[in-house]
């Protein structure tokens, strides 16, 4: 196992200076530490569970070369402050809205900040800081590249932001008038020299005033090792689930084991007919490499949660974590995605399908942990006559937990069913494909017919529960009517355009500020 005995304070990039920290527990949170230590009160706590996007704050890293997002050498991304631990910030730079007003000269507001007072998008304010950090990420991203956000493109990039005063006219209105205004930029060339001294930093590990540790490996072999020899300490990657544990159940983690800097667990290739995503990828790039391959996963990927989940938390954490109503599991099994687990050096591979075992329960064996996801890309893209499609149902449009998700994948053959899997969360104790609902479609013609058969097969694969999201009635009837919309969408004779079914093709794209007003 790797010597891990040497420890050090964590140290980041924040207001223009190098900042060390060596007297947190390793489970305080940048919000705590933002607040209570460095005295940064702009930043706010509402919900404290990364809903709100009161405490939204953007985390900057060294760009990869040829990274087309780059911001002048650094990756720009916002996360949800309240819950990322503190020692996840250990070589990256942070920015809160106290570092707009350094950008300024003269007290002069920043374009963004200007913009939302010429527009009155803030009212309480509570929310504001979130939405300006939101915005100056959309703002520094937008001016790298010479281009402008359309009305909607703004309207995702402020999913994760929660709005009661004013509404989002005024603010999305906001978000158009910046760019008009004269331009601010970041001075990347002191963040970009600051990373560069971290680079030489041995793999960290860090306890603080506490006697648990944080342990963060750079390479997959690390990891290995020390997951082998700590099968009881907690793995821990986005923390975006794991951060509510402390938040909102006050349980103690123990030991940890931080996945994020491992850059073997972040990458996504593709591998003779797979494409092989790493565990530590985050949910943002994931889902964009498979919208990529199939364009209509493309509304399930922007309304899974919001940007800074998706910034922070990982695919294969999605997976792992293993919740009935987890929105990564149901796609991957339509795709017929294989899970790849570690231990050690060993490393084996399973179906996702037959992951689960129970209510959050998996087949992974002590000291064992996700390495990677294995997507079949099966034949070239053009040709494929696979159709996926993946359906979320929620009370809220953007940024709500799901009642139902579904992802489905076809393909046919002369209008026979030549391959078909149907796969649901939300409606058992795990997501699981509907066996028996694939069994009435499989070789039959692709008709109305065999979609009824479907359905009423539907009706014994699953019993749903009732709980606060949808009664068990409510899921049956929306589980059996995505089954209609597949086959509406897929028929042979006629198949409905995506601009019939997805509300983002109804959506006003380039509504102007002064149209809106």
């Amino acid at each position: 196992m790797p010597d891990h005995s040497t420890r050090r304070p964590i140290r980041f990039f924040h207001r223009g200076a190098v900042v060390e920290v060596s007297n947190a527990a390793p489970t305080r949170t940048v919000l705590e530490w933002l607040r209570e230590d460095a005295r940064c009160t702009g930043t706010k706590e509402g919900c404290n569970e990364g809903d709100c996007g009161a405490c939204t704050v953007v985390i900057g890293e060294a760009a990869a070369v040829g990274d087309p997002s780059a911001v002048r050498g650094l990756s720009l991304k916002t996360v949800n402050a309240c819950i990322q631990f503190l020692p996840t910030l250990d070589g990256k730079a942070l920015f809160t809205v106290e570092d707009l007003k350094a950008m300024t000269p003269d007290a002069q507001l920043h374009p963004v900040q200007e913009a939302m007072v010429a527009c009155h998008g803030s009212q309480c304010g509570f929310c504001t800081p979130g939405f300006v950090l939101s915005l100056w990420s959309t703002y520094e991203h937008h001016r790298a590249s010479s281009t402008q956000p359309t009305r909607q493109q703004l309207a995702d990039e402020l999913s994760g932001n929660l709005c009661r005063c004013t509404g989002y006219r005024p603010i999305l209105d906001a978000g158009q008038r910046m760019f008009d205004l004269p331009a601010v930029a970041l001075d990347t060339a002191p963040v970009i020299a600051a990373l560069k001294g971290f680079a030489s930093d041995t793999p960290f590990t860090y306890s603080g005033r506490s006697a648990d540790t944080f342990h963060a490996p750079t390479t997959l072999a690390e990891l290995a090792a020390l997951r082998e020899a700590m099968p009881t300490a907690q793995l821990l990657a986005g923390s975006t689930d794991v951060g509510l544990w402390v938040n909102k159940q006050f349980r103690a983690l123990g030991d940890i084991l931080f996945v994020g800097e491992v850059a073997e667990m972040k990458r996504i290739v593709e591998q003779g007919d797979e494409l092989h995503i790493g565990a530590g990828a985050s949910l943002e790039v994931a889902w964009a490499a498979l919208a990529k391959r199939w364009p209509p996963l493309t509304d399930v990927w922007l309304r899974f949660a919001s940007p800074p989940i998706r910034n922070a938390g990982t695919m294969g954490g999605n997976v792992a974590n293993g919740s009935p109503i987890g929105d990564c599991a149901p796609v991957l099994m339509a795709l017929d995605a294989q899970i790849e687990l570690r231990k050690g050096a060993r490393v084996r591979r399973i179906p996702l399908a037959d992951f689960y075992v129970g209510y959050m329960a998996n087949r992974l064996e002590p000291g064992e942990f996700v390495q990677a996801l294995a997507v079949p890309l099966a034949v070239p893209l053009a040709v494929t006559s696979r159709q996926v499609r993946a359906y979320k149902i929620s009370k809220r449009f953007d940024c709500d937990i799901s009642a139902l998700c579904a992802g489905f994948s076809i393909e046919l053959d002369a209008g026979i069913v030549k391959t078909v899997r149907l796969a649901y969360g939300g409606m058992a104790a795990t997501v699981k494909r509907a066996a028996l609902a694939e069994t009435a479609t499989l070789g039959q013609l692709w008709t109305q017919a065999t979609v009824d058969s479907a359905k009423a097969a539907l009706a014994k694969d699953f019993e749903p529960l009732s709980d606060m999201r949808a009664s068990a009635a409510y899921r049956l009837q929306v589980a059996q009517n995505l089954l209609q919309r597949l086959w509406l969408e897929t028929r042979v004779d006629n198949p409905l355009a995506t601009s019939a079914t997805s509300v983002f093709s109804m959506m006003p794209h380039e509504t102007s500020a002064a149209a809106a007003a």
